[in-house]
């Protein structure tokens, strides 16, 4: 098995990070990263203080939702964390924010266009809305799965929050200032009244294909990791 302390670390250190530039109040939203080469994530806690946790209170689950290491429950929202996983080979790190930018928008039902270059290049070709399931529910999870098809990196649940993302979780992290920049410039842009123009179809084409051929490059590479380990396994059997 992997050496779980690293991304224990990095959950921790991203989520005191999302805290210092208040992404994340008290003890809302969760941080996860899938353990590579195995079918394991790191997550927060549930109902835990992120600036008051420890590397050790950070859980370990694997897919069928046990517990593999850690005292504490794991968030309530694990089940969304692992749908997103399973249905996304090229996602290793996801974050769930309640931003107050993008959760203005899970209020009034509306997905945010293709507004800029840097979000089709980081975010995908929209910020889609997805519809409410309570928090834990299996409604939530099934409603968010259906949504990651798109290959994006951002979606917005809902009277809820936002979920971002990421290859690592540095690009996860640089997807909730994104997106939160995209938000806030979008939401003023409407209270004008005026026309908002969203990028040329043609365009956000081109530039959402590129990061959909980043992603599809990371979900081979995993794909390869784990025949390899698999192929590891039978010769040792052997």
């Amino acid at each position: 098995m992997a050496d779980l302390s690293g991304y224990k670390r990095t959950v921790l250190e991203t989520a005191r990070r999302l805290v210092e530039e208040r992404y994340l109040v008290g003890t809302g939203g969760n941080i996860s990263a899938l353990v590579e080469g195995e079918q394991l994530i790191a997550i927060t806690p549930s109902s835990m203080d992120y600036l008051k946790m420890k590397e050790s209170d950070i859980c370990i689950v694997d897919f069928e939702r046990n517990l593999v290491e850690g005292e504490f429950r794991p968030s309530v929202e694990t089940g969304m964390h692992l749908a997103v996983y399973q249905k996304r080979p090229d996602v290793n790190a996801v974050i769930h924010t309640h931003q107050v930018y993008p959760s203005l928008f899970s209020l009034i039902g509306e997905s945010i266009p293709a507004l800029f270059d840097e979000q089709v290049a980081n975010l995908g070709e929209v910020v889609k809305w997805v519809p409410y399931g309570l928090s834990g529910s299996v409604d939530l999870l099934n409603n968010l799965a259906a949504a990651v098809d798109n290959n994006c990196n951002a979606f917005i649940l809902q009277n809820h929050g936002a979920i971002l993302l990421g290859v690592d979780m540095e690009q996860a992290f640089r997807n909730v200032k994104i997106l939160d920049k995209v938000a806030q410039a979008y939401y003023l842009a409407l209270t004008t009244n005026k026309p908002i123009t969203a990028l040329p179809l043609k365009m956000v084409e081109t530039i959402f294909d590129l990061l959909k051929s980043e992603q599809r490059k990371e979900g081979r590479r995993k794909k390869k990791l784990s025949r390899g380990k698999e192929s590891g396994a039978e010769e040792t059997k052997e």
